[in-house]
């Protein structure tokens, strides 16, 4: 029953292609509206990101909002994710993914500055924010504010996490045949060592974490290049071929790979779905402006999608594997690096998924943590409550099946992507002239600051006391 239910719901969200549709057409809108902004200013990114490492009193620094970002995307999006797109769409699916990430920098960069210019504080003076946030004081729909943050509970909360936990389970069981419960209840205790702490615990974590990961798999994967450095030019080929449907008699048509590279592209970097904006707002930004924490999250986009679901794509396609007729998550990918480095790639990719699913459970519950300021529940009874209901999906969902896991990862996704989306293009008005305020003052030779009192151009209302001058 609650199979065919999923299912009824994705067939209405995916089937229909509603929601590529809009994450294609909000893309492309923004990046219109904004000039194309996310290849214009493509350096300006890393020069944000360069002056964005101090934490500050108030809130995470920009680096460890970045890296809590990543934490949560980078996970079974990228190692188990692109898998499941190739298997399903043929090679053709990166391409589409490549897509949806450009496209998806401009999403990326709207809902993050919306998320910091309408943050709050909470009781305990620490920055809140997201999407939910922002429906509500620059929409004043409290109504549908209220019903993303039961979509981002219910994902980020329990399927979300989850599906990192089914695919932690998977690799150890496929690796060294660690029983899947077992995985479970050790990811869960770890777990709420880290959550325990909050948000600065969890950003601090990812701080330290995520860059190591991220630089071990890249290292990794210039190695497979080097030994497969030949066939690089016809896996690129192929790529480019099978997402036109130039090769149907040998693989899945255009229509494959470009729903199924949509849609775990949008599952891996995020963007349009309103889950990176809780990162974003609880963010001290540098320069003390919203459209700083914007750039800094495009530059999370960029770094999920085109270089790390790139490695794991050439892994994939460098070792001769392509479309098939079942749905294949990480084991594809270790068997996969098994062919090019021999027995210690089952390892090293157990290894791999093991940290970047885990960095994504406890980022997602700081994102799904984040929302209980909505309901008049953050405190500590509620708090403990939503915890441990928390760790205990985990346990469960590391012994699910994981079509099962996955397809109630895309419902929830998609009723999230559905209210994101429509609100953000909402405000795009907003957005476009918080930016250009932004580059005035850069162009004056300014440190690019907000100051309510000297800028009115938003719809709706920003929280007293939060945007006042430059050491807010």
């Amino acid at each position: 029953m609650i199979n065919d239910f999923v299912s009824t719901i994705n067939n209405m969200l995916w089937g229909s292609s509603l929601l590529i549709y809009m994450l294609l057409g909000a893309g492309i809108w923004f990046t219109w509206s904004l000039r194309a902004i996310q290849l214009r200013n493509f350096g300006h990114m890393f020069t944000v990101m360069g002056s964005s490492l101090k934490e500050g009193d108030k809130g995470i620094s920009p680096f460890q909002a970045l890296c809590t970002s990543l934490a949560a995307r980078v996970g079974t999006g990228n190692l188990a994710g692109v898998a499941v797109a190739i298997s399903l769409g043929g090679p053709g699916a990166i391409f589409w993914m490549w897509v949806i990430a450009i496209l998806g920098m401009a999403t990326g960069f709207v809902e993050s500055t919306l998320a910091q210019l309408y943050k709050v504080k909470d009781a305990d003076g620490n920055f809140r924010g997201g999407p939910a946030y922002y429906i509500q004081q620059g929409l004043n729909k409290r109504w549908l504010a209220l019903l993303f943050s039961v979509c981002i509970f219910f994902g980020y909360g329990f399927i979300f996490s989850g599906v990192q936990a089914n695919s932690i389970s998977d690799a150890l069981n496929h690796a060294y045949g660690i029983e899947p419960l077992s995985s479970g209840v050790v990811v869960a205790l770890l777990a709420a060592i880290i959550v325990h702490g909050g948000m600065r615990s969890i950003a601090r974590f990812a701080a330290y974490v995520v860059p190591f990961m991220g630089l071990a798999y890249l290292a990794v994967v210039a190695y497979v290049i080097v030994l497969n450095y030949e066939l690089v030019p016809g896996v690129l080929y192929d790529i480019i071929a099978s997402a036109f449907g130039f090769q149907e008699a040998a693989g899945g048509t255009m229509g494959a790979a470009l729903m199924h590279g949509v849609r775990r592209g949008l599952y891996s970097n995020e963007a349009g779905a309103g889950s990176v904006p809780q990162a974003a707002a609880a963010a001290q930004p540098y320069p003390p402006h919203p459209v700083s924490q914007g750039y800094v999250q495009m530059l999370g986009v960029f770094i999920d999608t085109l270089v790390l679901c790139t490695c794991t794509a050439v892994i994939i396609l460098l070792a001769g594997y392509g479309q098939s007729t079942e749905m294949e998550g990480v084991r594809l990918t270790q068997d996969a690096l098994s062919s090019h480095v021999g027995a210690w790639g089952v390892d090293f990719i157990a290894i791999a998924i093991c940290f970047f699913s885990f960095t994504s459970v406890v980022a997602n519950y700081a994102y799904a943590e984040s929302n209980l300021h909505m309901f008049k529940a953050d405190n500590k009874l509620c708090r403990n409550i939503f915890t441990i209901s928390y760790l205990l999906s985990i346990v469960y969902c590391s012994q699910a099946v994981l079509p099962v896991v996955w397809a109630m990862a895309d419902m929830a996704l998609g009723f999230m992507t559905l209210i994101n989306v429509t609100a953000i293009v909402m405000l795009t008005g907003t957005v476009v002239a918080l930016a250009k305020h932004y580059h005035q003052q850069r162009e004056a030779g300014k440190l690019p600051t907000l100051n309510k009192a000297e800028f009115d151009a938003y719809k709706g209302d920003i929280e007293e006391g939060v945007w006042v001058g430059q050491n807010d």
